[in-house]
Order: structure tokens, then sequence, then C-alpha cells
């Protein structure tokens, strides 16, 4: 039964990533590992770095973000990352999808209180 659920969890975390972090960048552009270090502080989300910048390389190959390098004076580059037109009309479809699924949920959750 465990099994069953960490498999799950994993399923689910995969399938939300993209939406956290086009959300993470809708209010503003963030560089990788500061949009990494927000994204593993998210109670339920226990995600690994390596994982975010081949998702985040992804979106980029498809458009839904875009990238600036910025030199620093304390140490490499860093690249920073920023939601283009089309990323933002993707997490807010896919917010509204989302948001459908739980309501769905609730739904069906208050059919079996009656």
């Amino acid at each position: 039964m465990e099994d069953f659920f960490d498999n799950w969890t994993v399923q689910v975390r995969k399938g939300v990533l993209e939406l956290f972090i086009l959300t993470a960048l809708q209010s503003r552009e963030r560089y990788g590992y500061e949009l990494v270090k927000g994204l593993v502080a998210v109670p339920g989300v226990d995600v690994a770095e390596g994982s975010i910048y081949p998702l985040l390389s992804r979106l980029k190959r498809q458009g839904f973000v875009e990238t600036r390098l910025v030199e620093s004076e304390s140490g490499p580059a860093r690249k920073y990352y920023a939601l283009t037109e089309p990323g933002r009309k993707k997490a807010q479809a896919m917010r509204v999808y989302f948001d459908g699924l739980v309501a769905g949920l609730e739904l069906l959750e208050e059919g079996d209180k009656q």
C-alpha cells in the first residue's frame, strides 16, 4: 500500500511541477537557484534541484519561458527566467484546469456527506 502511495505522490508532483514553476514566475523573473530554492521550500513539493533545470529548458524550448544572462560581481553569471506571453496564458489555463479538479474533488466529498 505504501508503494502505491509513494508512486502516486511522485506522479502528482510531476504533473503539477510545471504549474508551480510557471506560477512562481508570474510576479517577476527569477534566477535559477532562487527559483529552485523557492520550489524546494514549498511543503509537499519535495522536488530535487536536478529535476527543475531540465524542465526549465523544456519550457524555454516550448516558448513559455525566456532567459537572460546577468554578470555577477560575486561569482558566475546568473541566468534569469521570465514568463513569455504564451507562458502566462499556459499558466492561466493550467490553473483553471487544476482549480476545476480541486472543485470536482470537493463536490465528490460533499456528495458523500449528504
